[in-house]
């Protein structure tokens, strides 16, 4: 895009009791969602720079480093945009490169349908419909350790380190410990001590990119964003860049927005 499609609005937040104001450049014109997640990824990566201090501040450490892929090994939510965005990366990615990718991706999804975990996965959140929460959580917990003991790791990752670290998703920009990294090679339930984040991204961006279509798979993993993409082919509608944001921010914060790109103060806890 040219300059001059493009439009710059402000952002007024309080985060912690602390007043942060962003200026955003977005698309002036209608784009699809998965056009401007890089902005979102922006976004997240400042949450989580103010839940590393906050730890910091208390004397904690965080143990994520490269190399130290334990956690790739686990089920990785997405939204809907994700699954366009990532098809879209493989897509782009020379021969051979994109064979080797595309082949980790089918061969992840196999292990995990013949191990019968979607199905398990999916009777665990059935199940928890009629369950108290605190119940739901621990047994959804034992559900995700189920895969991560599978051993399946994300086809993304390569020397046990993240091959699109730029461009990963927002959970997996979000899921940082202060625990050893010893503790996530084998995961317990407690053991884990995850950055806590004051807003997490990729909760709003899911709930933004929804159109239905997908509804009857569940919970969207990073491991079958190819599969889907090719299932349905992109039809998600189009919107401004400041459109787009003000439903972000109204659906992350709960707040009214006011005029193009800007959100009033409103406390995120």
């Amino acid at each position: 895009m040219d300059n001059d499609e493009w439009t710059t609005g402000r952002v007024k937040l309080r985060i912690n009791g602390q007043p942060v104001e962003l200026e955003m450049t977005v698309p002036a014109g209608p784009v699809k969602l998965q056009r401007i997640i890089p902005i979102f990824q922006q976004l997240t990566n400042m949450f989580v720079d103010a839940g590393v201090a906050a730890v910091e501040a208390e004397g904690k450490a965080i143990s994520c480093t490269a190399g130290c892929g334990a956690c790739c090994r686990q089920p990785v939510p997405i939204a809907e945009a994700e699954v366009y965005q990532i098809a879209e990366l493989v897509e782009a990615m020379p021969e051979p490169r994109r064979g080797v990718i595309k082949a980790r991706f089918a061969a992840g999804v196999a292990q995990v349908r013949a191990a019968g975990w979607f199905d398990a996965f999916e009777a665990c959140i059935e199940r928890g419909r009629s369950m108290p929460y605190d119940a739901a959580a621990l047994q959804q917990i034992e559900v995700v350790l189920q895969y991560f003991r599978q051993g399946v790791p994300c086809p993304f990752l390569e020397d046990e380190s993240c091959s699109i670290h730029a461009s990963r998703p927002l959970a997996c920009r979000e899921y940082l410990v202060t625990s050893p990294a010893r503790n996530c090679a084998t995961p317990i339930a407690g053991t884990v001590h995850k950055v806590d984040v004051v807003m997490r991204p990729s909760r709003s961006l899911a709930a933004i990119s929804r159109t239905g279509r997908m509804n009857g798979h569940g919970l969207l993993l990073l491991i079958l964003a190819l599969e889907l993409a090719e299932a349905y082919p992109d039809r998600a509608p189009e919107k401004t860049g400041s459109e787009w944001m003000m439903e972000f921010f109204r659906h992350a914060t709960g707040a009214a927005t006011e005029g193009p790109g800007v959100v009033p103060e409103q406390g995120l806890r």
